[in-house]
């Protein structure tokens, strides 16, 4: 009979008896020739490395077993040691607790606000008004995990949590290297910090769509579909703010920053798209900035770049398919992030000035989210419908705007 070798899998799975009896299968067929010199030495090594491991766990066990028989601690099993040990997280951070999430859940989804939510909302250090519960920190997180995934712009720019009022000083000036004689020195550099960067808050509320139809469900699948719910919303309200907020109300977006003198670049009513605008958009970044820098554009504008070819006749967009099969779109080699419906497609005679493209280094953006996030309920008297919202705040501003160059299109004339 043919010997057969096993995995390290399948040598764990074995009791000791099996393992004993595998032991000696293995002496039997190098005795008789049965097993190569490489298998024999590799099931010789699987064997010694399972009996070693197992070796351990019991010597492990034993030291555990000492230490508790000589009252350094106790074993908790079953029921009583799962309330235990949840009892010890709540201690950590009492919202993360299952008490507390469940009470959560009822809120949510019955409008039950039991003794348990109320004395951590009144402990609650949250100054931002109309959150009626505070949502459990690891849920949080989970949203703020789960935006990453869903976002365009968001996973691209700098994020801060530093408390509302804070000012974060920029250098004013770069450190110049000198070339200097041996033993020479250099002139001292101060670091200039006059410029400062000061972050308020401004709520964000996102609605949350969960059926409130549904009596009954499972911690777990409440938590996940919370988690999609406002991590959705969230990514909306935060792109579109990053790219066109006003600064009051909500945070200032890139496009509310006056770009650079000679980097605001305009296309005259009736003309197209050509290659010498993206030309002269290229022309416009400091070279300084070239790294990181990306184009921000919708869909549609690439694509009607992607129709244009060069004096050669060559295409002057391409797009690639990365790791994950993702479309990766470049023009002129320079990245590029599609914004959906942050901004508006090209066209060639609006009734206004219209920005349709930039580019920018995201990193220059800072969004500063202050994390304690709650959530509120009311019912609409209208249709009866449960509203349910996340409320957050946070504020972003653009730290560096010299990487930024604009595209617009003039109205058309009356």
């Amino acid at each position: 009979m043919a010997f057969t070798q096993m995995t390290k899998e399948q040598y764990r799975s074995l009791d000791s008896d099996a393992l004993e009896l595998r032991r000696a299968e293995v002496i039997a067929a190098a005795e008789n020739g049965e097993i190569e010199t490489e298998e024999l030495r590799s099931e010789s090594a699987l064997i010694k490395d399972e009996m070693e491991r197992r070796r351990s766990i019991a010597q492990l066990r034993s030291a555990k077993a000492a230490e508790v028989a000589a009252g350094a601690g106790r074993i908790i099993e079953g029921a009583q040691g799962a309330q235990e040990r949840s009892a010890i997280a709540e201690d950590d951070e009492p919202k993360n607790g299952v008490e507390y999430r469940r009470a959560f859940m009822d809120y949510v989804m019955r409008g039950v606000k039991s003794e348990k939510l109320a004395q951590y909302r009144e402990n609650a250090n949250t100054k931002t008004t109309d959150v009626g519960v505070v949502i459990p920190p690891m849920l949080v997180e989970k949203i703020l995990e789960k935006a990453e995934t869903y976002g365009m712009i968001l996973p691209l720019v700098t994020k801060t949590n530093y408390p509302s009022g804070v000012e974060i000083p920029k250098g004013s000036m770069k450190p110049v290297a000198t070339w200097v004689n041996e033993g020479a020195t250099s002139d001292k550099q101060k670091f200039g910090l006059s410029d400062k960067v000061t972050f308020t808050h401004h709520k964000l509320r996102c609605e949350v769509s969960i059926s409130i139809e549904v009596s009954t469900m499972a911690l777990d699948v409440f938590e996940k579909k919370l988690v999609e719910s406002v991590a959705r919303a969230m990514v909306v309200a935060k792109e579109n703010a990053i790219i066109n907020g006003t600064g009051n109300g909500s945070p200032k977006g890139i496009l509310a920053e006056t770009p650079a003198e000679g980097q605001a670049l305009k296309v005259a009513s009736g003309k197209g798209l050509s290659y010498e605008l993206l030309c002269d958009a290229e022309a416009a970044i400091p070279q300084a900035y070239e790294t990181g820098a990306k184009w921000f554009m919708s869909k549609k504008t690439f694509m009607a770049f992607a129709a244009m070819t060069d004096t050669a006749g060559q295409p002057i967009a391409r797009v690639n398919y990365g790791i994950g099969g993702s479309p990766e779109r470049f023009l002129l080699g320079r990245e590029v992030v599609l914004t959906g419906d942050y901004l508006p497609n090209f066209a060639k005679a609006p009734s206004e000035d219209t920005t349709f493209a930039f580019i920018f280094a995201p990193e220059d953006y800072v969004l500063n989210s202050i994390y304690d996030m709650g959530l509120s309920k009311r019912q609409d008297w209208e249709t009866e419908d449960i509203q349910t919202k996340a409320v957050t705040a946070c504020d972003g501003k653009v730290i560096d705007v010299n990487s930024l160059v604009t595209l617009t299109v003039t109205k058309a004339a009356a």
